[in-house]
């Protein structure tokens, strides 16, 4: 039987090289990306059972990487959809600052917080 073909997506480099040897030891094939840009690449170059991803990627959209996946298949976000995870983003650029990420989206701190309680996203 053919060995599964894995795609490791993380930008931790001993994580990433750590994940791939241990798959590897396990006799899957794995094969390394350090971004979302290389995966995106990697995918377009070759077919891929399973993808492990490093879900805390800056880079990281989502609906881009739907849309790769499976391009046949892929309906476009909401806008509610959209503003949540670019509300997220923000967030966590920021370290959860959110009088700095109301800046940064050019909104105030009130219509902020407003969302961030509309779509759940208290950041500690």
């Amino acid at each position: 039987m053919k060995p599964l073909q894995l795609l490791v997506v993380n930008r931790d480099s001993q994580r990433r090289d750590e994940l791939i040897a241990l798959l590897r030891g396990a006799e899957y094939q794995a094969i390394a990306a350090p971004s979302v840009g290389a995966a995106a690449e990697a995918i377009g170059a070759a077919e891929f059972d399973a993808l492990l991803l490093d879900l805390r990627l800056p880079e990281l959209d989502l609906s881009t990487l739907r849309r790769a996946l499976a391009p046949e298949e892929a309906e476009p976000d909401s806008l509610e959809a959209a503003e949540r995870r670019h509300l997220a983003l923000v967030l966590r650029h920021t370290g959860g600052n959110k009088r700095k990420a109301a800046h940064l989206l050019g909104i105030s701190r009130s219509t902020l917080l407003n969302k961030v309680r509309k779509y759940g996203l208290e950041v500690s």
